[in-house]
């Protein structure tokens, strides 16, 4: 399993945006699909985001067209810039690793392994 650490949460206003972070000072993410969950109503947590080892992204609804997820290789930082946030986007966001090279797509918890601590984000006026 990786060692993932998370930051980048914080208080902020509607619409406003947040970047969250998703490192591992063990291991090189070079080749982990790296996804984000969420809590959400009846469901353990849900996915909004994946990026996989070469670079494909995908999005659920909630997230397309407002959150953008990238890596940083020589920083070993996989991003996930959430733009135009809403009360709803509030949350703990989860960062996980699937197994290295995995074939992933939309974003299912069942694909992962390793799991970071969270990260709260609360959108509130």
């Amino acid at each position: 399993q990786v060692q993932l650490e998370e930051s980048g949460g914080g208080l902020v206003q509607p619409g406003s945006s947040l970047r969250l972070s998703c490192s591992s000072s063990g291991v090189a993410l070079d080749y982990y699909p790296i996804g984000r969950f969420r809590p959400a109503p009846g469901k353990e947590r849900e996915g909004v985001s994946v990026i996989s080892h070469d670079g494909n992204t995908y999005y659920t609804e909630s997230a397309k067209g407002r959150f953008t997820i990238s890596r940083d290789n020589a920083k070993n930082t996989v991003y996930l810039q959430m733009n135009s946030l809403k009360t709803e986007d509030t949350a703990v966001y989860y960062c996980a690793a699937a197994a290295p090279r995995a074939r992933v797509g939309l974003p299912r918890i069942q694909d992962y392994n390793s799991w970071g601590q969270g990260t709260q984000v609360t959108v509130s006026s």
